[in-house]
This record gives structure tokens, sequence and C-alpha cells, in this order.
């Protein structure tokens, strides 16, 4: 039987939580899409403000801002250096109060002698190493500043060195012993000797001295962690004023010294600088606030200020090729803690779901929307716009007579196809399962292939042209969006609900084109001058033609009236005011349509009175009708109309 064991959880992503809401994503998507972002600035703007209750990187980049200025405001980087000045004044201090009351020339010899100490601290402390000190007192104060710069100079090089030191958790003698070993292995390694078994026996035996989190797995994570430690250290110096930095680069050097680790941490320092040079081993810091940090705390100040800057980076995703795997999760943690690695996580299984499920493909510098994603995008412009109208009727119902000219039965069957909704020819269905063998003891065994439905002359289907304006006074008007998203609207009804029609969506400027279905939500608007719905027209007849036995729709959409059209020689004759010669040609166009029999519902989404007369011109001609629809709810008119025309054929 199988056993189970539960315990407390403790950090990491809600194993309860749902799943990403990727069709809720693709549609946040759409929404830039169609106002006009391209995909790629849509997918990082998506990333940028979070979903679903994930914050998204502008959130985790505010956070990293504010605590890079909460570091800044920390403390000052001279806080070793005022210390061990502090105690090598109160060494002399304590010297001096002994000597004081000694009238031997000893005593007076001493006092010249620290008279003449140099001012530079870090002189006068290599000045004083071989001092024999009269006061109990001032030798264990300057033992103690000796102390402090062997920890510091440590810490400065390992984080954590300073309070294991302090603590009595390790000696100096296991440390040399360590950087020893360390360096061995470094060597080794530039000679092509070096194994993983080598790096585990020396974290095994030396591991607790190199503090780090998560723990370095090999080599190289170890080199990194130091590297980045010893460039910290390096900038925190730069960081100084010069007299500053000269004064306690004296004093680390001095304390290395001192502690039998001057040469092993040069050797050590160069290494490390070889093998990362393209660490920022130099430039300071602005670091102020109003207590000083000693070298090991200012270097981890420095340190993950570096950190921090490398994060801002890689959350602004500013260059080119950024994706989110260049973040940096073991920064984040340590800069935001655990929730902010939840939320980095989500985001990525976001745009990984985006790709897997067949929404979002091409490279990460040009991705491109899927058709799946369009038909997504048509599907929810159809729900956002026409909501109500959608619900009017199952889907693919089609309001018909069921006899006359559209349903009249021809005498013929054919073979009965899923979908079909033609009365069934119960005889010529029993027919074929007994000629099939199905009959036996009485009883007829059916089956699909058998079902035959009785043909009609039906006219079912409709040529559907929506004719959508995309000159420039859409976009000035801040039309555009309402115009893309009701030609995918109309295409995702037509397609889904009447998959039997044929629709043709055609925009018109300067010139008219066919507008591909995948297109519609990455088209762009262009700045050119030119309505020219003479060839829009002209391109919705071809398509009627090709349909003949199709009811023609036709809708058009436009907010200006006609100011171009095709010339003798096909080039667009652009002129404002209209010109004669586009009226006319434009009418024209109109009259074919009204031979055809195809009347056109024209959207007005403008109040201009010549153009007003013009449509009026046109509806007299042509029979159709005039709407004025709010331009916010331009894809319900449309839905709506092409609905109820649909319904009437």
């Amino acid at each position: 039987m199988d056993r189970y064991r539960y315990g407390d959880y403790h950090e990491g992503p809600d194993p309860l939580a749902p799943p990403a809401d990727v069709r809720s994503a693709v549609d946040e998507l759409g929404r830039d899409v169609m106002a006009g972002a391209t995909p790629l600035r849509a997918l990082r703007d998506l990333l940028r403000r979070g979903t679903q209750g994930a914050a998204g990187l502008d959130d985790l980049l505010r956070r990293v801002r504010e605590r890079r200025e909460r570091l800044r405001s920390r403390g000052r980087l001279d806080g070793t250096l005022e210390q061990a000045r502090a105690l090598l004044d109160r060494a002399l201090g304590q010297e001096r109060a002994e000597l004081f009351p000694d009238p031997s020339d000893d005593a007076r010899l001493r006092e010249s002698e620290l008279d003449a100490l140099p001012g530079d601290t870090a002189a006068a402390v290599r000045r004083l190493a071989d001092y024999q000190w009269r006061s109990a007192a001032a030798r264990e104060s300057f033992e103690e500043l000796r102390d402090l710069l062997r920890r510091e100079v440590l810490d400065a090089r390992f984080r954590g060195m300073k309070q294991a030191l302090r603590d009595g958790a390790v000696d100096l003698a296991r440390v040399r012993a360590m950087v020893d070993a360390l360096n061995a292995m470094l060597e080794a390694d530039d000679r092509g000797e070096h194994t993983p078994e080598d790096f585990a026996r020396f974290m095994a035996e030396y591991g607790d001295l190199v503090p780090d989190d998560p723990a370095p797995r090999d080599l190289e994570e170890l080199v990194d962690a130091l590297a980045r430690r010893a460039a910290a250290a390096r900038r925190m110096l730069d960081s100084l004023t010069p007299e500053q930095r000269a004064e306690l680069s004296g004093l680390m050097d001095q304390a290395a010294a001192d502690a039998g680790l001057g040469e092993a941490l040069d050797r050590l320092g160069g290494a490390l600088r070889a093998r990362r040079p393209d660490l920022a081993w130099s430039g300071g810091e602005s670091v102020d606030g109003p207590e000083g940090l000693g070298v090991g705390d200012a270097t981890t100040a420095v340190e993950e200020l570096a950190d921090l800057a490398e994060l801002d980076t890689a959350l602004r995703q500013g260059y080119a090729g950024a994706g989110l795997d260049d973040v940096d999760e073991e920064a984040v943690r340590r800069a935001l803690g655990r929730s902010a690695v939840d939320d980095l996580a989500r985001l990525r299984a976001l745009e990984r779901e985006l790709r897997d499920q067949g929404y979002v493909e091409g490279t990460r510098s040009r991705p491109r929307l899927t058709p799946k994603a369009v038909r997504r995008l048509g599907e929810t412009a159809l729900r956002d716009v026409v909501s109500d109208a959608v619900r009017a009727g199952r889907p693919g119902a089609h309001a018909r007579a069921a006899a006359g000219r559209s349903g009249e039965p021809t005498g013929a069957t054919r073979p009965w196809e899923f979908g079909d909704e033609d009365p069934l020819d119960v005889v010529r269905t029993l027919g074929n399962a007994v000629a099939r063998g199905g009959a036996a003891e009485g009883r007829i065994r059916m089956a699909p292939e058998d079902f035959a439905v009785v043909e009609t002359e039906r006219r079912d289907a409709a040529a559907v042209c929506l004719l959508v304006d995309l000159s420039y006074s859409m976009a000035l008007r801040d039309l555009w969006v309402s115009a893309k998203q009701t030609a995918m609207a109309l295409h995702s009804l037509v397609t889904t609900r009447f998959p039997q029609d044929a629709v043709q969506i055609i925009g018109f400027s300067d010139y008219a084109r066919e507008l591909p279905p995948g297109g519609l939500a990455e088209l762009a608007w262009e700045p050119v001058q030119g309505t020219n719905l003479q060839h829009a027209l002209m391109l919705a007849g071809r398509h009627l033609d090709r349909h003949a036995d199709f009811e023609p729709i036709v809708l058009v959409v436009t907010d200006g009236e006609p100011t171009a059209h095709l010339d003798r020689g096909g080039s667009a004759a652009f002129a404002w005011p209209p010109s004669p010669e586009t009226t006319t040609a434009t009418l024209a166009e109109v009259d074919r349509m009204t031979r055809r029999g195809a009347a056109l519902n024209v959207f007005l989404l403008a109040d201009d009175p010549r153009l007003q007369r013009f449509v009026d011109e046109v509806a007299r001609r042509n029979g159709g009708r005039v709407v004025r629809p709010d331009p916010d709810r331009l894809g319900g008119y449309v839905v709506r109309d092409f609905l109820a025309r649909r319904r009437s054929a």
C-alpha cells in the first residue's frame, strides 16, 4: 500500500493555483494589436503590466528601483576608515596617558616617536606594527584595530567571513588553507586537470567559508560569486575620494599581510579578474547615508547595487532580442523575495503557453499572431460588439421559407452530410439500408451512410462584401479600431454561423484591396490621400460575379465622400474637393451593383453635408439604406444589419 508524507508548505508557487488563462491573454494582446501595436509591442506591454493576478515587469522594476534607493541611502562607504582612525586615536591617547607621568628619557623618546607618526592612518599602522606598547589598554585597542581590519579584508572577499571570525567559528589558519586550496584548484583548472570530484572535496572541506545563497554547484558558479564580490570591493574603493581610497587600500593591504594572506589574495584576485573580465572592475557608486559602513558591508551594498542594476536592465527589456529568460531568477529572489519569483514564473508560463498552445509564433524579436489567435480575436470582437445580436437564434440557423423559390424540392435526393437541415427522404433511406443488407429478422439496421435527404433549389448562401474606409481621416477621427473590430466581427460571424457564405473584406484608401482574415488584426493605416470607393465597388462586384447564385450583401463603412478613382491607365486619380470625374465613376459602379441586385447599405461615420448628399444619391439610385451609427457601436450596427438581411434572404 502506498504511503504518503505530509509537511508544512514553506515557499514556492501555489500548487493549487489555476493555470494561466491563455485565451484571456490573447484577448488582451488582441486589443493592443487592434489599436495599432505590433505583436511584439503588444506582447511586451502585456508582460510589462502583468495579468491574471501576477505582477508585471513594470511592478517588479518599480520595486527594484525602490530597493536601489534604499541601498544608496543606507550609509557611507568609509565606515571602516572612520573606525580605524577612532581606534588608532584611542590607542595613542591611552599610550600617551601611560607615558605622561613617567619622567624617564624612554617615555619622552616614545612620545617623540608617537608625535612623528604620519597623518595617513595606513602609514601610521605600519609604523606601529613593531611598537612596544607600554599601556596594556593601548595594546588591546591596537590589536582590536588590526583584528577589525583583518575581518573586514576577508569579509570584502568572502561574504559573512567577518561574523564567522568574530564568533570564533573559523580561524585564520583555516582561512589561509582555504585560499591556498582555491588557488591550487583554479591553477589545475587552467591546466585542464580539474575534475568535479576536486570541487566536491573542496566544498566538503571549506564550503562553510565561501557562503552563498544558494551554494555554488560547480567551479564556474563559485568563480562567478567570488569574482562579483571582488569586483564590488574594487568599485567600493573607487567610490571613495582619492585620499580615502589610498588610506583604506593601505590599511587593507597591511591587514592582509599581517594575516599571512597578502600574496595568496593577490593571486586569487588576479585569477578571478582574468576569468571574468566582463564584470565592471572599476567605477564608483553613489552611496551615502547617516551611518558609516564597514568594508564588508559596503562591498555587499555595492555588490547588491550592481545586481540591481543588471536586474533593472533585464526587466526593462529595452534591448534587441530581450526576453524573460534574460531575467535572473536568483537575482529576483535575492532582491525582491519569493513572491516576485512566483510572479516572474507566471509571466514566463504565460508567454510559453501562448506559443505552446499555438497563439504566437515566430522569433523572439519578431513574433506573429497565428491564424488560431486571429480566429480568437474575431470571436472576441464578435462577442464584444454584438453579444445580443449573436444570441438571436441558434448557431447555423437561417430564417427561410420552407417552400417556394428558395426551397422548392427538385425530386432528387442526395446522401446526408453532417450539418444538413434538409428533410430526410425516409423511403430512400430505408431502401439504402435494405440494399446494404441491413434487413434481418424483421428489423432494419441503419448506418450513417444509408441516410438520404431531399434535394431542394435553395438559395441558401450569401456573397458578403464589407467595404471599409482605410483613409487617413479614419485614423484622425479615431475610427480605426472600430473599423478593424467590425471587420473581424463580421468575418467571424459569417465563417462560424454561415460557413456556406462567401465573405470578402475590402479596404480602400487611394486604392482598394482585399484584406486577408489573418492580416486584419495587424492591419495598419497608411497616411495616404484618397477615398477610392469606386475601386472598392469594382472588387466587390467581381466577388459577387464569382458567386452569381448567392444572395448579394454589400455593406460600406466610410467617413468621407469619394476623392479618388481609377483613371484609364489604372492609376489612382486624387482630387480635393472631389472632381466630377470621381463622382461619375463611383456612381457608375453603384449602378452596376444595382443591376446585380445588390443593395448597398452605407454606414456613415461623419457629419458632412456634401457627404450626405452623395450617399443620398447612392441610396436613391440603388435602393439601399444609409445608417448613421454611433462610432463606438459600429460593429453592432453592421452585424445586426447583416443578420437582418441574411434572414430575409
